[in-house]
């Protein structure tokens, strides 16, 4: 079964990149500009891993994060931090505040992928 992972990122470039290395290797992937829609459809829906930047048009990825966790399908779901702060004291924030893991932006595009599983 191909695990689906759930990209909320409102940078374009970012978000399709993202979505072509997961997809390229057999990931089934959706994929959300704004904090809004995205939570609208993970409503309703199953998801394997959350993929989340912190900085969104609409909400930080912090109240996202608070939000997801309130959905009784997903209070289990990973959610990744992926954002462009990227401290020691940034990662340790994050993780603190209740992200399973953490990856900080620009990616890097040959072990993307591999980190990825390694949060599944």
């Amino acid at each position: 079964m191909n695990k689906k992972v759930c990209i909320i990122e409102d940078n374009t470039p970012n978000r399709k990149l993202f979505a072509m290395l997961l997809k390229k290797n057999g990931y089934e992937v959706v994929d959300f500009e704004n904090a809004t829609s995205a939570l609208e459809w993970l409503r309703d829906s199953a998801i394997d891993l959350i993929l989340l930047d912190i900085l969104l048009p609409d909400m930080n990825g912090s109240e996202v994060l608070t939000h997801i966790k309130e959905l009784p399908n997903h209070q289990n779901t990973k959610v990744i931090a992926i954002t462009g702060f990227s401290s020691i004291t940034d990662k340790e924030k994050f993780l603190n505040q209740g992200f399973d893991g953490y990856l900080s932006k620009p990616i890097n595009t040959t072990t993307f992928v591999k980190d990825i599983e390694a949060f599944l």
